[in-house]
């Protein structure tokens, strides 16, 4: 049995995709900026180009650019390249 004076350590709640989470709209920002910066290098790089042999046709080259949003977003808010937490640093500094 736990003493009334010592309380056991409070954990926060893990996040299942279930329950709401806080939005930080500072943080939303700085992801959704690395996302865009992740996207253009994605493009320069060659992602979501069609292919030579075998290619999806025009659907492929339209919809391409769509993949690579979806994968920029999804480096950058698994941690990405650390450009959103400078940018969110940066913004928590000028609202101050």
């Amino acid at each position: 049995m736990i003493p009334a004076s010592i309380s056991p350590p409070v954990r926060a709640p893990h996040h299942n995709g279930n329950t709401p989470r806080m939005a930080d709209p500072l943080k939303d920002a700085a992801i959704d900026l690395e996302a865009a910066f992740l996207t253009e290098m994605l493009k320069s790089a060659g992602f979501g180009e069609q292919r030579k042999s075998f290619g999806g046709g025009a659907g492929e080259s339209q919809f391409g650019t769509f993949l690579v949003r979806a994968q920029a977003e999804q480096i950058a808010r698994s941690g990405g390249i650390g450009l959103a937490e400078s940018l969110y640093r940066a913004l928590l500094e000028a609202e101050k």
